[in-house]
């Protein structure tokens, strides 16, 4: 029996999701119903970031996705791969009123086993307020459709240009009923923000913190 292709595991194990190769496509990053098509065909091979997003599309072993072999008596983990943007801070600030900005083309994405909502997005880490928790270059995924409760970390707009990273405390009830906040930094040489100075309004709840390798 002649040996099956990189390509040929890849329809067979589509065709057995009852995928097509649009919808396959959909759950990748950096993929095109085209790439499908040529990998499929063994015109091209997916690189191993390519690889690996599929072996979490197709739910199957990466190592038998590369390689093949024989079938093994593990059963893959049924997991589900969505994309997020990532988006510039001056962008998370009119995210949720923007339905322009949210349908353009031209992002970074960023995946996740995670189903969010469509508004959901990631920022990118900038600066030591956060610290030692958060650090710079550390990614995190924002669902403004989750409202944040006490101790939990959110984006908010404090009057600047710019969105900001911070956690959330409640303070209580005013006098209107409406809750009172603090966004309180992590690293103590920074202030902390509150609505009982100043106007802010809550983006989004961070839903997924990544930490990435560091050089020591």
């Amino acid at each position: 029996m002649a040996t099956e292709t990189i390509g040929q595991r890849i329809r067979r194990r589509r065709k057995t999701l009852n995928l097509t190769q649009k919808d396959l496509a959909k759950s990748l990053q950096d993929a095109s119903h085209g790439s499908i098509s040529q990998w499929e065909s063994d015109i091209t091979s997916p690189s191993a970031k390519n690889l690996f997003d599929l072996s979490i599309a197709l739910e199957c072993d990466f190592a038998w996705l590369l390689n093949g072999g024989e079938e093994t008596n593990v059963v893959p983990a049924s997991l589900k791969s969505f994309k997020v943007p990532l988006i510039s801070y001056v962008q998370a600030g009119v995210w949720t009123e923007s339905c322009e900005l949210r349908d353009s083309t031209g992002f970074e994405y960023i995946m996740t086993s995670l189903e969010l909502s469509d508004k959901a997005f990631a920022l990118q880490i900038k600066g030591d307020s956060m610290e030692p928790e958060f650090k710079e270059g550390d990614v995190v995924i924002i669902d403004p459709a989750i409202k944040p409760i006490p101790g939990e970390f959110v984006v908010a707009m404090n009057g600047e240009s710019e969105a900001t990273f911070k956690k959330y405390r409640e303070l209580g009830y005013d006098e209107h009923e409406r809750m009172q906040f603090e966004l309180i930094p992590l690293n103590s040489d920074y202030t902390t923000m509150s609505t009982l100075k100043q106007q802010i309004r809550i983006v989004g709840t961070m839903v997924e913190h990544r930490i990435f390798r560091r050089k020591r």
